[in-house]
């Protein structure tokens, strides 16, 4: 019989943590399916940590989405004392936070934005965006490769698709860092009304001015279809937002950190480029941009091997941990871009498998092949080893990447 015991330890899932991601789950996974830990804020959480037991969890209707009640579970179970502020449920009550039929209902309504034709007929300008980046990183002694080429590539694809004005992008980038730093909710919460502010005006502005983009196809089920009520909408535009670029920055900036960790991996791709979407699904799996799936909670009483997680409990799927299960991958801690790394869990799985991975893909193997490409000598600007890595407890990403191109 299932037991409600784990490791004796219970960890706090803090930025000393997140610095050292992979090494403690390891440790917690060779210990155990699933550990009980606690956020800094005094949350308990339960955090699945094997593979075959994230995979599973990803598809459990046990494990329920729906925001609203997210938020009465954190309350009762947050201690007392401690900051119950969380996003407000404008940019929260959205398909990533819901359950069936809503989500079913949602997700519909975009989803003939990302299929393969729509993402391939991206392509040209994908690659027209990343050749005026590398435009503009050549000549220089020495960049941050995450604000000159990761982040404004995927934040530009994304707002013309959705409709988003380019005067407005570097705010959109500071609210989103601010909104998914765990270390400080009171200026998350200002991040989250400023944004669902200027959304506010977006889509009024959408309305007013119709534009040929995802955003005003949106406005439009909303004002002829009632499919979408304004708060959902809200949401809606929000996630595509946020999802849509810091996927594609932390892809491109972990895997490009640990090419260069592994010269004989970068010299690899820079003698047959053609590893490119081998290459970008190692990246995925070995340091993926998403540690943990969203927040669940369990409806029910949950056995997740040996341990049964009690009902009423929030879940974290620890895609991170699961992705370098040596159940699944063999020789997981390596770094191989040739190794066959499908079936990782870095988009997730089941009804909420990542909507926008096509287009992640695409654009995370475009700058890719053309970073190796134009700059084949790319070098490191400082220790690698010295990585520092944001604090958030969902993105993995770094604060910055500096490297010399070196090239032309």
């Amino acid at each position: 019989m299932p037991s409600t015991e784990v490791h004796a330890e219970v960890p706090v899932f803090d930025s000393a943590f997140v610095q050292d991601l992979h090494a403690r789950y390891a440790e917690i996974r060779d210990a155990t399916p699933v550990q009980r830990m606690v956020t800094p804020s005094g949350l308990p959480v339960w955090v699945i940590t094997r593979y075959a037991y994230a995979r599973a969890a990803l598809a459990d209707p046990r494990l329920s989405k729906e925001s609203a009640r997210i938020r009465e579970v954190i309350t009762a179970n947050l201690p007392p004392g401690a900051d119950h502020r969380m996003f407000g449920n404008e940019l929260s009550a959205h398909m990533l936070n819901m359950d069936p039929p809503d989500h079913t209902r949602l997700r519909k309504l975009v989803v003939k934005a990302f299929t393969s034709r729509r993402v391939e007929a991206l392509r040209p300008r994908v690659e027209e965006i990343t050749d005026r980046l590398l435009d503009e990183m050549a000549g220089q002694s020495e960049v941050d490769l995450l604000d000159s080429f990761a982040f404004p590539l995927p934040i530009q694809v994304i707002s013309e698709l959705v409709g988003v004005d380019e005067s407005r992008r570097d705010d959109f980038r500071a609210w989103t860092n601010t909104l998914l730093d765990a270390s400080d909710r009171g200026a998350a919460e200002d991040a989250a009304m400023a944004m669902g502010q200027y959304l506010t005006e977006l889509i009024e502005l959408k309305r007013r001015e119709p534009g040929d983009d995802l955003l005003t196809a949106l406005v439009d089920a909303t004002d002829n279809e009632d499919r979408l009520s304004d708060g959902e909408l809200i949401a809606m535009v929000f996630l595509l937002l946020v999802a849509g670029h810091e996927t594609t920055v932390n892809l491109i900036g972990n895997g490009v950190l640990h090419l260069l960790r592994n010269p004989d991996q970068w010299a690899a791709l820079r003698e047959d480029p053609d590893l490119v979407a081998g290459a970008v699904e190692e990246m995925l799996r070995f340091d993926g941009p998403v540690m943990h799936g969203t927040f669940r909670f369990t409806a029910e009483a949950v056995p997740v091997g040996d341990v049964e997680i009690p009902a009423g409990q929030i879940v974290w799927v620890g895609l991170a941990a699961a992705n370098r299960d040596p159940e699944q991958f063999p020789d997981s801690e390596r770094f191989d871009i040739t190794r066959d790394a499908h079936g990782h869990l870095a988009f997730g799985h089941g009804i909420h498998f990542c909507l926008g991975a096509q287009l992640a893909r695409l654009e995370g193997q475009t700058a890719l092949r053309k970073l190796v490409e134009r700059f084949p000598d790319l070098s490191p600007a400082g220790p690698l080893d010295g990585a520092e890595w944001r604090f958030s407890t969902l993105i993995h990403g770094l604060r910055a990447l500096p490297v010399h191109p070196g090239g032309r």
